[in-house]
């Protein structure tokens, strides 16, 4: 075991992704002695595993405490830790609200995009898809046309932003389509990241509409009726995304 867990310890470290169905991924996924060896290993250096069931892959991130011995020095990091500008992390969000939300929907329903709006008698039963069976692209040219001039401009987001996300891993360009890369949906945390579109940014929109979202998110209603405890008062919503 001792030579598996080095081995993916430095792929993972090498490669920063992998996924879901590499053999000593799904080793890790499911044996608890040799997923707690590889949190070990990775957190003597700062790192640790990213792992989304909803995603097709597992990644490696920097562990709380070391995120700011990493990262502090550089201007960048009120940001992004990626040196990423206000502009690009605008698009990324937006990608990701295309890409994954929708995805999201498709998983937890338990439909494909074969048979998206059909109903299936034992769909609960199914285990969760991912990849291309559930997750759908955005055209490339709808996209710089809708939020292109909000961006800096059709050219930038085409030829710069597009780029630099697609080469960090977010996104893969096809044939004219903005696919879900690796660490789009596994980098970004859903439930943080919903919350935040939901009651922050879009709160605004919604409500000039006439239609004001809930003062609570659904995860926190949820989680205080598991607990029994929740007496009514509802946490106002937040200002802003970032």
């Amino acid at each position: 075991m001792e030579h598996d867990i080095r081995a993916l310890t430095a792929r993972l470290i090498a490669q920063r992704w992998l996924p879901r169905k590499d053999p000593m991924v799904r080793r890790a996924l499911i044996d608890e002695t040799f997923r707690h060896e590889i949190d070990q290993r990775l957190a003597s250096v700062g790192l640790r595993l990213l792992d989304n069931p909803y995603a097709a892959h597992v990644a490696v991130g920097l562990t709380p405490d070391a995120l700011e011995p990493t990262f502090g020095g550089g201007r960048e990091y009120q940001a992004s830790n990626m040196g990423l500008t206000r502009d690009e992390i605008a698009l990324l969000v937006v990608l990701w609200a295309l890409i994954i939300l929708p995805k999201r929907e498709r998983q937890v329903t338990r439909q494909n995009l074969a048979n998206e709006g059909q109903e299936e008698l034992f769909a609960a039963e199914q285990p969760v898809a991912h990849g291309a069976e559930v997750s759908a692209g955005v055209s490339e040219a709808s996209l710089i046309a809708d939020f292109g001039p909000r961006l800096g401009g059709k050219t930038k987001v085409r030829n710069f932003m597009l780029g630099r996300l697609a080469r960090l891993g977010f996104i893969e360009r096809r044939n004219g389509m903005l696919l879900e890369g690796p660490l789009l949906d596994v980098a970004l945390d859903y439930r943080l990241m919903a919350d935040r579109i939901i009651h922050g940014t879009l709160a605004g929109v919604l409500t000039e509409a006439g239609h004001p979202p809930p003062a609570a998110d659904a995860f926190a209603l949820a989680g205080a009726d598991d607990e029994d405890e929740f007496d009514g008062d509802m946490p106002e919503p937040g200002a802003e995304m970032f």
